[in-house]
């Protein structure tokens, strides 16, 4: 069956065809023109329709990366039905190396947004009718804030059966079974019946080449669990099954004072185990940071300087701590530059 087209900003992308569309998205004070750049890449055959969006929070860049080497990749002439990119959405934050909009507000909780409300619920209106409503299902990458680095991970919502398929597919080392958030890119496109993955992945303006690399390879495989893309031709033994988180808490900070930090990210910890003492700076007073339970860490902040009830260790809680260990270690095997074959690699980023 053919590809339908798709009409975005006024321009109608045919089946067979790519381009790159500028979507407007107001002015400056100097009067320039602000837009958010959008690739569509249009298959001959019909298919899904996916939404790949980064940088709603403009400060995290992994996911800009990831969408350029993704639209590189030459598997996409075979693509069925539509992809649709969007590398930059948060452009004002991106420019500012912030978080948030010039108007201090955080676009992932302004969706679905509004015409007439502020820059951000603008911002969030045109994105939901002219990018949201024209998918079928979505992937938005994401990273952790300033100074906080993440493992890589999906959230999704489980409840629903395909957001769950596509989930496992990505193959992302952990899932979390994580509730849609008020505001949320997630919670608006649910509202219209659209699947979406959350990736998680390294930290704020700082790029991390395993989370690159994982990124790329987590959407093709969901491109492929989709039949967008044709299935790998590899005959590499398949991957154990990614592990579902029943829950995660943070480990805060007991007092004030200076971090120094004994367990890395991804590292296996037991209940009392000792991650990091915080001290003053001339070492009269120590307090120790300790797990609550057993679990992965998932997240942790790289900022010595901490005040007291800042959030250090991000922990995931499994039923079985063994298995997610294991996944764990094969992902950064599997993910390592050094260790993935190609015939044109990408020059890691170092």
């Amino acid at each position: 069956m053919i590809n339908q087209p798709v009409t975005i900003n006024g321009v109608t992308i045919k089946p067979g065809t790519r381009i790159s569309i500028d979507l407007p998205t107001g002015r400056l004070y100097t009067h320039t023109p602000m837009t958010v750049p959008v690739h569509v890449v249009s298959g001959k055959k019909a298919g899904p329709r996916l939404f790949i969006s980064a940088a709603i929070h403009g400060d995290e860049i992994n996911g800009v990366e990831i969408i350029r080497r993704l639209l590189k990749l030459p598997a996409l002439k075979q693509v069925r039905g539509t992809i649709i990119a969007i590398p930059i959405v948060n452009v004002h934050g991106l420019i500012n190396h912030s978080r948030y909009l010039p108007d201090r507000r955080d676009l992932n909780r302004s969706f679905p947004g509004s015409v007439k409300g502020s820059l951000a619920a603008r911002l969030a209106n045109t994105f939901m009718k002219e990018i949201v409503e024209k998918s079928s299902h979505g992937i938005d990458l994401h990273t952790g804030a300033l100074h906080r680095d993440n493992l890589p991970q999906i959230r999704a919502n489980l409840d629903d059966e395909e957001t769950e398929r596509l989930a496992r597919s990505f193959n992302a080392p952990v899932i979390i079974s994580s509730n849609l958030r008020d505001g949320s890119l997630r919670e608006s496109a649910s509202e219209y019946g659209i699947p979406m993955l959350l990736y998680e992945a390294g930290e704020a303006l700082r790029f991390d080449e395993v989370s690159i690399r994982a990124g790329v390879k987590g959407i093709v495989n969901v491109m492929r669990e989709l039949e967008m893309l044709p299935p790998s031709r590899s005959k590499r033994k398949k991957k154990i099954e990614p592990v579902v988180a029943r829950s995660s808490y943070w480990v805060r900070a007991p007092e004030s004072g200076i971090l120094r930090a004994m367990i890395p990210l991804g590292a296996r910890v037991k209940k009392n185990t000792l991650l990091g003492v915080v001290a003053d700076p001339f070492g009269e007073s120590e307090a120790n940071v300790k797990a609550q339970f057993s679990g992965i860490v998932i997240g942790r902040t790289n900022l010595p300087l901490v005040n007291e009830g800042d959030a250090l260790y991000h922990i995931a809680r499994f039923e079985d701590i063994e298995e997610i260990e294991a996944k764990v270690d094969e992902f950064q095997e599997e993910h390592t530059p050094e260790l993935i074959p190609s015939p044109k690699p990408e020059s890691p980023i170092i």
